[in-house]
C-alpha cells in the first residue's frame, strides 16, 4: 500500500498563487506553511496509520455507547492537545485564530489522512462560528473553550426518517417549560452522536419550538449537551467511513438551551451547514489527491508490456493510462483551485452573491471529482485495484458519501440553476470571475459565451429543473477550466511547471 504523503507543496501553490491568498489583509504565507507543515506531519505519521485499522475495525455501539477503533482516542487526545481543534477560534477563547483558508488547507490533509476521523472532529469550527454569530456571551464563554481545548466535540443534529432534504417535515420539539427547554424526538445519520474520545459532547439540535404545521418558520435550534436523557439507539452499517459513528439519536426531554432567536433554527443551522459544504468539497479533493498518487506510484513500478522501441514499457507508458493519470490528476488539482477560489471570494465578501453561488459548485465538483478520480485508480491498477491490497476500494466507499451528504448534489444543482440565476443571485459576478481567471484564454471565453445563451435560455424557461443538472454540471466545469487557465498563468511558481502546463494543454 502507497504510504500517505500530504500534498503541502500543491496546496500551498494553489493558495498562494492561483486563489490569491495575499490579497486578505491577515494572509500570512510564511505562517501558513509552517503550520500546514507542523500538521502534515502529524496527519503522515499518528492520524494516516490508523485509516486502514479504523475501516476494518468499524466502530462499535457496546451497551449504549459507542466504540472507537484502536488508536483513535489516543491520536485525538494529542490533536487537542497539540491545539488543532481550536485552529480558527479566537486567542481568547483558546484558539489559535488562524486564517480560514489555513484551516482549509489543514482540513483537507486530514481528511486525506483519515476521513472518518476528520468527519467526527471537523464539526466544531462550524460550531464556534455558529456561537459566535448567535449565541449569548454566557454561551460562548461556557462553550468555545470546550470545543477549543478538546474537551467537547460538537455534532449537527438535523436529519430525521421522514424528514431528510424536506427539513419542513420535522417533527422533533421542543418544549418551553418555564424553567427551560427540553427537547423530545429522534434524528438520524448523526455523525459523531456518541464517540470514547472526548469528555464532552454538544449536539446542535434543530427542533420544532412552532406549531406542528408550522413549516420551516416553527424550527429553532438548541445547544444540547450529552445526557442521560440522549442516547444512541443504533449506529449505521456503512458502505465506507466504518470508523465514523452514524448513529440514530433518541432525545427524552433532554435539556437545551435555545441559540439565536426562536423560529430563526434555519437561519442559524446554514452557518454549520454552509462550512460543512466547502469542506466537504475538500474531502473530494483529498481524495481524488490520494487516489492520483497511489495510481502514479503504480504505475510508475508496474512493468507491462514493452515501448515502441522494445524496452519494457511501465504502466504509465501507455496513452490509456496516462490519459486516466492526467484526468486524476486534473481532477485535484482543478477542484482543489475552485475551492480555494471560492474562500477567499468568501473571506474578501466584497462579492458575497459570488460566494453563494461558488458554495453548491464546489461542492458538486469536488465530490464528484473524489468519486471519479478514485474510480480512475481501481481501473489503472486493474486487479490489484479491485483488491484492498493498495487501498483504493476504500477511497471509492469513503469519497461515495461526499455526493450525498451537506445536500445531495441534485440539490444544489437545482439552486445553481433557479436561485443563483435569479437577479442578485451571483450569476452575473460569475462571469466576471470566469473573465479573471481565462488570462485571456480563447477557449475559456467561448465557452463563457456559449454558457451565457444557456444562461439566459434558462431564466426565460417556465420550467428549468429538467435542465438543472446538465448546465450546473457545465457551469462546474466552466469554473474548473477557468481554474486551470489561471494555473497555467502561475505555473512558474510549481515545483513542476512544464507538467502542469501539460496538463492544462490536455485540459483544454
Amino acid at each position: 500500500m502507497t504510504t500517505f504523503k500530504a500534498p503541502t507543496e500543491d496546496i500551498l501553490f494553489s493558495l498562494n498563487h492561483v486563489a490569491q491568498a495575499d490579497r486578505l489583509d491577515d494572509w500570512d504565507a510564511e505562517l501558513a506553511g509552517d503550520i500546514l507543515g507542523h500538521f502534515a506531519g502529524f496527519a503522515e505519521g499518528v492520524i494516516a496509520p490508523l485509516n486502514t485499522i479504523g475501516d476494518q475495525q468499524h466502530a462499535q455501539l457496546v451497551n449504549g455507547r459507542v466504540r472507537m477503533p484502536e488508536g483513535f482516542g489516543a491520536a485525538y487526545a494529542q490533536l487537542a492537545g497539540d491545539g488543532w481543534q481550536g485552529l480558527t477560534a479566537p486567542e481568547h477563547f483558546g484558539g489559535m485564530d488562524a486564517s480560514p483558508l489555513i484551516a482549509a488547507a489543514v482540513s483537507e490533509v486530514f481528511s486525506g489522512a483519515n476521513h472518518a476521523l476528520q468527519m467526527v472532529c471537523n464539526l466544531v469550527p462550524g460550531a464556534i462560528t455558529t456561537l459566535l454569530k448567535y449565541g449569548s456571551p454566557a454561551q460562548q464563554d461556557h462553550w468555545i473553550p470546550k470545543l477549543t481545548s478538546g474537551d467537547t466535540l460538537s455534532t449537527m443534529c438535523l436529519t430525521e426518517a421522514q424528514a431528510g432534504s424536506d427539513l419542513s417535515a420535522i417533527r422533533c420539539r421542543a418544549e418551553d417549560t418555564g424553567d427551560g427547554w427540553k427537547i423530545t424526538g429522534e434524528k438520524i445519520f448523526i455523525s459523531g452522536g456518541d464517540q470514547d474520545m472526548s469528555a464532552n459532547i454538544l449536539h446542535l439540535v434543530l427542533a420544532r419550538s412552532g406549531p406542528a404545521h408550522s413549516g420551516m418558520k416553527g424550527l429553532s435550534l438548541y445547544l444540547c449537551p450529552a445526557q442521560a436523557q440522549v442516547s444512541v439507539t443504533r449506529i449505521e452499517e456503512k458502505m465506507g467511513l466504518h470508523a465514523s459513528p452514524t448513529c440514530q439519536m433518541r432525545f427524552d426531554g433532554a435539556e437545551a438551551e435555545l441559540i439565536g432567536a426562536e423560529g430563526q433554527g434555519l437561519q442559524a443551522m446554514f452557518t454549520l451547514m454552509n462550512h460543512a459544504r466547502i469542506d466537504v468539497a475538500l474531502q473530494g479533493v483529498a481524495h481524488a489527491s490520494h487516489a492520483a498518487d497511489i495510481a502514479a506510484a503504480y504505475a510508475a513500478e508496474r512493468t507491462q508490456g514493452r515501448q515502441a522501441d522494445g524496452a519494457p514499457a511501465q504502466l504509465h507508458h501507455h496513452a490509456d493510462v496516462q490519459r486516466m493519470l492526467d484526468e486524476q490528476r486534473r481532477l485535484a488539482m482543478g477542484a482543489r483551485a475552485m475551492c480555494h477560489i471560492a474562500l477567499v471570494e468568501l473571506a474578501r465578501n466584497d462579492r458575497p452573491a459570488l460566494g453563494d453561488f461558488l458554495t453548491p459548485l464546489c461542492k458538486v465538483f469536488g465530490s464528484e471529482a473524489g468519486i471519479r478520480a478514485a474510480d480512475l485508480g481501481i481501473q489503472i491498477l486493474g486487479g490489484y485495484g479491485y483488491l484492498t491490497e493498495y487501498g483504493l476500494d476504500q477511497i471509492w466507499r469513503d469519497a461515495r458519501i461526499c455526493a450525498i451528504y451537506e445536500g445531495a448534489n441534485g440539490i444544489h444543482e437545482r439552486s445553481i440553476a433557479t436561485r443563483g440565476l435569479r437577479p442578485g443571485g451571483g450569476a452575473d459576478e460569475f462571469a466576471d470571475l470566469i473573465t479573471e481567471l481565462a488570462q485571456g484564454s480563447e477557449a475559456v471565453l467561448a465557452r463563457l459565451d456559449a454558457w451565457q445563451t444557456w444562461r439566459a435560455d434558462m431564466t426565460e424557461t417556465a420550467d428549468p429543473l429538467p435542465q438543472a443538472h446538465a448546465f450546473a454540471q457545465e457551469t462546474a466545469q466552466l469554473f474548473c477550466a477557468a481554474s486551470w487557465a489561471r494555473i497555467a498563468h502561475v505555473a512558474d511558481h510549481h515545483h513542476a511547471p512544464q507538467e502542469l502546463l501539460r496538463l492544462a494543454q490536455t485540459a483544454r
